[in-house]
């Protein structure tokens, strides 16, 4: 089993995306029969076998073994990947395109640049796959909290120039025998993590920013009236 996967066609796609199959992929990370899919997921197994032909027709699931059980043969299948990533290739025509707009300082520009990043790998891990060989390559995943907008600009500045200097270095067009590689680099904001619900029954008697019980109400205090210095939005970069 692959540790993920990359959907390059349309059906398989739409195979993939279908609530049924998804929960049968979910379900055969360790190998299962129809009958036991079936009684798994609460579904009739000859249900469960129809979506299975479908997942396995698209090369979502594969056969894992045979049983003979008496005169019946039980056939165990398993997810090919533990899990899938659909290509932006599935959307040909429409998918993103970096070259039509590049700008450095725009987010939706950086999207197309994962979509593409996203369906090149693909490409290249489909290859090797048939090929059974392994995809040279080389990612860093980093997180940098900034004091400022100022700071966050600089290291923009300085991560620049930093690629370029090494690109320049390396880049030999005229290298025989040369392989082309792209290197993308970028910076975004991590999406805050939604706040768990709060308990109504609980609510009023906490503190709403620890947590901690709130403390009684000070009537010879005057009220706070200072402005929420931590709550306002950088400009975007």
């Amino acid at each position: 089993m692959l540790d993920v996967a990359v959907i390059e066609e349309p059906a398989a796609a739409e195979a993939s995306l279908d609530p049924i199959r998804r929960r049968i992929l979910a379900t055969l990370a360790e190998p299962g029969s129809a009958a036991a899919l079936a009684a798994r997921l609460g579904l009739a197994r000859q249900k469960v076998n129809y979506h299975l032909k479908e997942l396995e027709r698209h090369g979502l699931v594969e056969l894992a073994e045979e049983r003979r059980k008496g005169n019946v043969t039980e056939r165990v299948y398993r997810a090919t990947a533990a899990s899938y990533v659909i290509s932006p290739a599935v959307l040909a025509a429409v998918s993103p395109d970096p070259t039509r707009s590049p700008d450095q300082l725009s987010a939706r520009w950086l999207l197309a640049l994962g979509s593409r990043l996203v369906q090149e790998v693909g490409t290249l891990l489909t290859g090797a796959a048939r090929a059974q060989r392994r995809v040279a390559s080389f990612g860093i995943d980093a997180e940098v909290r900034f004091a400022s907008t100022a700071d966050r600009a600089a290291f923009a500045d300085g991560l620049a120039e930093a690629v370029a200097a090494l690109v320049a270095r390396y880049h030999d067009e005229s290298a025989p025998g040369g392989r082309s590689h792209r290197v993308v680099v970028g910076l975004h904001q991590i999406p805050a993590t939604p706040a768990p619900a709060a308990d109504p029954k609980t609510e009023a008697d906490t503190d709403a920013d620890t947590g901690a019980p709130a403390p009684a109400a000070d009537t010879d205090s005057a009220p706070d009236t200072a402005p929420d210095t931590g709550s306002g939005q950088e400009n975007a970069r």
